[in-house]
């Protein structure tokens, strides 16, 4: 029923905004919710066309998202939850804003620019009482939450070995030098933040090796590297991890990949098994048992635990992928929503990234780059 949409905002993704169309597909996926505000661009004129072409009606398009906040708390009809998709250096006083105004969160990734507006929002959020979601939407892969369970319930033993990669190849000449929009604010650290590689899909491989293995490093060794002449920012970083449980891990995410093209890759090995998930090949998950031949795990099919199961859509053999995945995540923050609303208890299946996790990612990014600019000293990321 109509009644039973969340009235959802958006802060950015206006004309030329890749991630902000995903995110209203996600959002309209599953019928969850229903866009009815925005402050959609920092340009006047673009935020005013883009309501239009969405269907937004006049008085609830935006020129900024402070005024947005203040008008929409006012409506008795106000926004329930606002997704916020701009640059990452706006992610933080956006949230805060709404949170001020009693609205719930969903915040793309990485959290915030930097490790001092990460504690900041981290505190008030907590404080709100509101729903924060961090859009780590990789987690939302059946097969992911297949894995995660897997290691829950000790089919790999103890845990030894986590290998993440995600290299690209988009990066690989200086795009930014001809005006293009993605490339131009992903290598501006006034935008981006300190991190480029690192923290726009390094942090992607870091949330999601901790979703799955339930493990985070006490300590990182990081080599940052800017390999395209004049570029600002790094695109390409290797990590070594060291976890408290004893296990070692690595990542590798590469934005100067050729022949990659968005190459996501999740290994963990155990005492008893080990497992192997990509991307690019979402509905597949080999699970190879020690001393035995490797098996494949499909979506959808009865090889399939309880947790794949519960957000798995469709048959075996019609291909779920990343578009399925992100509206998994809107789901599971809609579930958390309504029960605020209700008044009523979580049901504890229900998971998905918060800003536990997005303080972690920018925790990792400020380690990282402590560690490079150490020339590859051991560090901590802060908890």
């Amino acid at each position: 029923m109509a009644s039973h949409r969340i009235r959802l905002g958006m802060v950015g993704g206006g004309e030329g905004a890749f991630i902000g169309a995903v995110h209203r597909i996600a959002a309209r996926l599953d019928d969850r919710y229903e866009l009815v505000a925005g402050a959609l661009s920092s340009t006047p004129d673009r935020a005013v066309r883009s309501a239009q072409a969405l269907g937004l009606a006049p008085d609830r398009s935006y020129p900024d998202f402070a005024a947005m906040a203040r008008a929409e708390a006012a409506r008795p009809d106000g926004i329930e939850a606002v997704a916020v998709v701009t640059p990452n250096h706006m992610h933080a006083p956006a949230a805060e804003a709404f949170l001020d105004a009693g609205v719930h969160v969903i915040c793309d990734k990485p959290l915030t620019a930097t490790l001092e507006e990460a504690r900041r929002l981290r505190a008030k959020a907590n404080a709100s009482g509101r729903v924060f979601a961090v859009t780590y939407n990789y987690t939302g892969h059946p097969l992911v939450r297949h894995a995660r369970r897997m290691i829950r319930d000790g089919e790999l033993g103890a845990i030894r070995v986590i290998q993440v990669e995600y290299p690209q190849e988009w990066l690989s000449t200086p795009l930014e030098q001809t005006g293009q929009k993605q490339a131009d604010w992903r290598t501006d650290p006034a935008r981006s933040g300190a991190g480029g590689c690192i923290g726009d899909i390094g942090t992607h491989a870091y949330q999601l090796a901790h979703f799955v293995s339930g493990l985070a490093p006490a300590q990182v060794l990081a080599e940052v590297t800017t390999f395209v002449p004049g570029r600002r920012l790094d695109d390409n970083v290797q990590v070594l991890l060291r976890y408290a449980e004893g296990a070692r891990g690595t990542i590798w995410a590469s934005q100067v990949a050729p022949g990659n093209d968005n190459g996501l890759r999740l290994r963990i090995f155990g005492e008893k098994g080990g497992i192997d998930w990509r991307q690019d090949q979402p509905n597949v998950l080999t699970w190879s048992p020690l001393g035995e031949a490797p098996r494949l795990i499909g979506r959808g099919t009865a090889a399939m635990n309880v947790d794949g199961q519960r957000v798995n859509r469709i048959p075996a053999g019609h291909p779920e992928g990343y578009l399925e995945a992100f509206a998994t995540l809107y789901s599971e923050v809609a579930d958390a929503i309504l029960a605020r609303r209700a008044g009523t208890a979580l049901d504890p299946a229900v998971t998905f990234p918060t800003i536990e996790d997005g303080f972690a990612g920018v925790a990792f990014v400020d380690a990282a780059l402590r560690s490079a600019a150490a020339g590859g000293a051991w560090v901590e990321a802060e908890r």
